[in-house]
């Protein structure tokens, strides 16, 4: 990962600036550099990843005045570089940003819908001083916005370098643009122009291909490349498409309670399959409270789901950031927004499974993917989520939901069938899924309300009360996390739409945990 900011303003002094932007230092630790430039300022922390050379650091800047900075991976970028060399454009390093001013003199904001890319950057376009941003259609790079007390824009990758500096920090919305003072939507990934009419056998088939195309396209990194592998169906995809793509061992990581921890058993099963070099993090109660404040910190959220979630993936991150060289990390996210999850049983209609689903991926940025985002680059690491792949992602949401819908007895069952063979143990491809959260131990959520419970007495309520601005906790360990982030993000809770939760105008799914656990189809998803 790497982190930006930018100011379209002159009134707040770079020293303001590169104290709130210091908080973001490990997104990037490798170098820090400043650029003033008429009109405002872009900060840049990198981490070294395509074109590791000090001629990779950025802000990147052109003769024209033209300058960039730019969280991002640009995949087929060496393709993109030798057509803009052959129209005589030169470069000076290896990284895949350094296009972008070039890609921008030639297409202007019609560049963004190019790209084949996860991305967030701040371009100052010299010819006309106007300030450029933009972030990819997923949001799986982030950004976050806010407004000056004199009026003027600020960005930056996450929350904590804008507090103290604008009254109210938004995200900026995913597949958009900012110019001429307004917000552009160049891509809309939930928008289906036409309904896929494929066969099944075709669908599964286009599935397989487009997947592991992008997870390929993932692999490509000047510096070591890890696997996050939890056992359950999408992070054992991920890797054992790597594993097959790269024919060597590769570096393989998972995590759990030392009580009952559920998914580390089937992680050493996909681990063994593979062939993958496999490593196995074991956390305690003690190391979850210890670590609640700073992931609620890191993260800039109070939502339940992501909270839960996140304990493991930090502790398991900042691990391998301490014992590897790994520097980028593979995940499975996204796959349960796409293809549905256990509550998306309870879906009335297919019309009603791909409502869901649209609204799932357009929220995205806020929970599943943010998770991913904080708990890695907190710890100095990239995250790539293969499952983000555009391509792929604009093939599903094309699907006939009525195909996407569990009619099959089996959740996920395109995706299943489409991998049927030997990528996996047969076991391991039709394990229902348990919920990251709980698969780590169910003792774990069990701990966390547990602790909320000795926090808090009966007048929990009253408490709750002071945050019903937005979204108001509605358990004792909602509150525990609500008090967490606000003491960090004082009056900032519209950062985050709402709980991420089932729908609960669906039959089934009117529950108060989010939590698939507490669902009636929940079965043997957590043995």
């Amino acid at each position: 990962m790497c982190a930006i900011m930018g100011y379209t303003g002159t009134d707040l002094p770079m020293e303001t600036l590169s104290a709130a932007f210091a908080r973001l230092k490990s997104r990037g630790p490798d170098d820090t550099r400043t650029l003033q430039v008429p009109g405002g300022s872009l900060l840049f922390h990198r981490l070294a990843i395509m074109g590791p050379e000090p001629e990779g650091m950025q802000p990147f800047t052109a003769p024209d005045g033209s300058a960039v900075v730019c969280n991002g991976e640009l995949y087929g970028f060496r393709t993109m570089k030798l057509a803009l060399e052959e129209k005589g454009y030169a470069f000076q390093s290896g990284s895949d940003c350094e296009l972008l001013l070039p890609l921008w003199r030639e297409y202007g904001t019609d560049l963004f819908a190019k790209l084949d890319a996860e991305f967030a950057l701040v371009l100052y376009d010299g010819p006309t001083g106007q300030f450029v941003a933009a972030r990819d259609p997923i949001g799986i790079r982030p950004l976050y916005y806010g407004y000056s007390k004199s009026g003027k824009i600020l960005f930056a990758s996450e929350p904590k370098s804008l507090m103290g500096l604008t009254d109210k920090i938004m995200p900026f919305p995913p597949g958009h643009y900012y110019k001429d003072g307004k917000f552009t939507c160049y891509r809309d990934m939930t928008k289906v122009e036409e309904v896929s009419r494929d066969s099944l056998e075709e669908t599964c088939r286009k599935i397989k291909e487009l997947l592991i195309l992008g997870v390929a396209k993932r692999l490509d990194a000047d510096v070591p490349v890890g696997f996050l592998l939890s056992g359950g169906l999408d992070s054992s995809l991920v890797c054992a498409i790597a594993a097959r793509l790269l024919g060597k061992p590769i570096e393989t990581y998972a995590i759990g309670m030392d009580v009952d921890a559920i998914d580390l058993k089937y992680a050493r099963q996909v681990a063994e399959h593979i062939g993958s070099h496999h490593h196995e993090i074991i956390m305690t109660e003690q190391d979850v409270l210890d670590a609640l404040d700073t992931v609620v910190y890191t993260l800039g959220t109070y939502d339940i789901t992501t909270i839960r979630a996140s304990m493991g993936m930090y502790l398991l991150c900042r691990a391998i950031h301490q014992q590897s060289d790994v520097r980028v990390l593979l995940t499975g996210e996204i796959s349960d927004e796409l293809f549905g999850y256990k509550y998306t049983d309870f879906a009335p209609s297919p019309k009603a499974f791909q409502e869901e689903s649209e609204k799932r991926i357009r929220e995205l940025h806020m929970y599943d993917v943010l998770r991913a985002d904080r708990c890695i680059s907190a710890n100095s690491l990239e995250a790539r989520v293969p499952f983000g792949d555009l391509d792929f992602v604009e093939y599903v949401m094309s699907i006939d939901p009525a195909k996407k819908m569990n009619i099959y007895g089996k959740g996920k069952y395109l995706l299943r069938r489409a991998f049927e063979g030997d990528y996996l143990p047969k076991s391991i491809l039709q394990r229902e899924k348990a919920a990251f959260s709980d698969a780590v131990g169910h003792s774990m959520v069990d701990d966390l309300k547990a602790y909320a419970d000795r926090l808090y007495g009966d007048d929990w309520r009253e408490q709750a009360e002071r945050y019903a601005y937005h979204a108001k906790p509605f358990t004792k360990e909602s509150l525990l996390y609500r008090e967490i982030f606000e003491k960090y993000y004082p009056g900032q809770a519209e950062m985050v739409a709402d709980y991420w939760m089932p729908n609960r105008t669906w039959p089934g799914c009117d529950v108060d945990d989010p939590s698939a656990r507490v669902l009636g189809n929940y079965g043997a998803s957590g043995e």
